[in-house]
């Protein structure tokens, strides 16, 4: 996309240090497209980075997102597609003519159009489809045919290779005479005569040495294959665990068939990451722009287990109910309890969600980190029993309940502790997502301990 010195002006953050589009270019953008001023919506758009072009579109509305597309028409660029969250491609691809769809996406790597391309539907899928080339459309439907999330679906197609003999000056030849290279690349992987990779050249390490130097003398000590069935998730941490650059993709029989470049990889990581915060908040994948019936219907299933899980809890307060109105303190008391329980217990589980996403967590250390989580709910569970026992001495006058809510206060952190993290690891083991599931069962845990627990010992004490 074409820089000059017109740059639509940014805004800061500044809690975050994020950069966002100034409200008064998003104002100029929105005039020029009522005036229909198609010269006007170039030059406030071209200066800007597909990025933010998304951004853009991602922040208006429907209406605006259209008029802004259609009057934009050969100025759009294939990036914003790939930059656009997958929930408003169908959107935009259903809006741009077929010659500019074309233009647009003959521009991207192949990675990049499978990566549009896979989340459509049948009609959209074959709507980019037919404006490849031959060649791109090939390697597109190869790498649909692979599994969903596999490195088969992130790999791209154009490499940089050369054959394990060639020299620095023979390589550097090679390179400045091919018509068909990645338009970023950082590695040349060398490959045996049956093409399977061997090793990496970085780029700085072919233009820094003598041209008679065989490139084997030359190849990163670090080198792994990704093999094309790998999981994404995978894929992603062995770039992050070896801090790989780019990694070469290989077939069932070792053959160098794509490579993947950290861009990628590390997409799928902040994925991952997002994926697994919204899914600790039992909201799934969502989008600003997904409608109220859309947002309501992903959120509805797990507000309902929410609701068995808290029916469950009180049917363990019904079961005190005499004792409770003897008492009052107790209901004024008792969600204390169950609050600090379920806080300690998120807490733990958080921590144990993001070591098995990470891979540290694993059956070497997982007794030890139990151990510590249970240990460091008992510490903080007798730090505020201390606390809670003088409230309920000093509020309510009794010593008996002092003592009562400062047993449970104990308890429920140590419980706490040991569900944060077991849960999430037995939700692993049976093939549930962490994530998505522990948050309600910790929770479940914590309340029904803290309650049973707390009036449990004040029916014995009290009674």
């Amino acid at each position: 996309m074409s820089q000059n010195s017109n740059q639509i002006p940014l805004e800061s953050d500044a809690e975050d240090d994020a950069y966002v589009l100034d409200p008064k270019a998003i104002a100029a953008i929105l005039f020029a497209v009522d005036r229909g001023d198609q010269a006007q919506l170039s030059a406030l758009m071209d200066p800007l980075h597909a990025a933010d072009i998304a951004d853009l579109l991602e922040q208006i509305n429907s209406y605006d997102r259209r008029r802004l597309v259609e009057l934009y028409d050969r100025e759009f660029d294939g990036e914003i597609l790939s930059e656009l969250d997958e929930s408003l491609r169908e959107e935009i691809i259903s809006v741009l003519r077929p010659d500019v769809l074309a233009e647009a996406v003959r521009e991207l790597e192949s990675d990049d159009v499978v990566d549009i391309v896979e989340d459509l539907d049948e009609p959209q899928q074959e709507a980019i489809l037919d404006v490849l080339e031959d060649a791109d459309r090939v390697a597109v439907e190869q790498a649909l045919a692979f599994p969903e999330d596999s490195a088969g679906r992130l790999m791209q197609r154009e490499i940089a290779w050369a054959p394990e003999h060639w020299n620095v000056g023979q390589c550097i030849d090679y390179l400045r005479e091919a018509e068909e290279l990645p338009e970023q690349f950082y590695h040349v992987i060398l490959v045996d005569p049956k093409m399977r990779p061997v090793g990496n050249v970085t780029l700085g390490r072919i233009m820094s040495s003598r041209r008679e130097v065989p490139l084997k003398n030359i190849v990163e000590e670090v080198f792994q294959s990704i093999p094309v069935t790998q999981d994404e998730e995978d894929v992603a941490y062995a770039f992050n665990q070896y801090h790989l650059i780019s990694a070469p993709v290989v077939d069932e029989d070792d053959r160098l068939v794509g490579v993947i470049t950290i861009d990628d990889a590390m997409a799928v990581l902040d994925e991952e990451h997002e994926e697994d915060i919204l899914r600790l908040a039992g909201v799934g994948e969502s989008s600003l722009t997904d409608t109220v019936s859309e947002t309501a219907r992903q959120r509805f299933p797990w507000l309902g287990v929410n609701l068995l899980t808290a029916i469950l809890a009180s049917v363990v307060i019904a079961l005190f109910e005499g004792t409770i109105e003897k008492y009052v303190a107790l209901a004024v008391l008792m969600p204390i309890v169950a609050s600090m329980g379920g806080n300690a217990g998120t807490q733990s589980l958080t921590v144990a969600v993001r070591a098995i996403a990470t891979k540290d967590l694993t059956g070497a250390n997982v007794w030890r980190v139990i151990r510590r989580e249970v240990l460091t709910g008992l510490v903080n569970g007798l730090a505020f029993a201390l606390v809670m026992g003088l409230v309920g001495v000093l509020w309510f006058g009794s010593l008996d309940l002092g003592y009562i809510i400062a047993a449970a206060m104990v308890i429920n952190l140590v419980v706490a502790g040991l569900a944060g993290t077991v849960v999430p690891i037995l939700m692993e083991k049976i093939g549930v997502d962490p994530a998505l599931a522990s948050g309600t069962f910790v929770t479940t845990v914590t309340d029904v301990v803290g309650f049973f627990v707390f009036l449990g010992l004040a029916a014995m004490v009290l009674a």
